[in-house]
């Protein structure tokens, strides 16, 4: 069995957000931590997708209709979700 180390740590939020961030996690039946955890995760990811489309477009030229369509099916995603999550909150590319 191996153990997982950890990284502790303090951080600071809006009240608000803070409330949303306790209920979203209660709602979703996991501890807080977990529930920063796997955001922080899909945010690095995010990040990351954008990053190698950004690279591959600069080299290839913006996708076509046709290889978006072909992300769609074999990602298992909508082209919206992916251009949204290109364009993210920095308002573009």
């Amino acid at each position: 069995m191996s153990i997982m180390k950890v990284d502790k740590m303090s951080v600071s939020f809006e009240a608000k957000l803070g409330e949303e961030i306790r209920r979203a996690a209660r709602e979703g039946g996991v501890g807080l931590s977990s529930w920063l955890a796997e955001a922080a995760a899909r945010k690095l990811r995010a990040d990351a997708l954008r990053e190698f489309l950004d690279e591959w477009e600069a080299e290839h030229g913006a996708p076509t209709p046709e290889e978006l369509a072909r992300a769609e099916v074999e990602l298992g995603l909508r082209v919206e979700s992916l251009q949204r999550e290109r364009t993210g909150p920095r308002g573009g590319t």
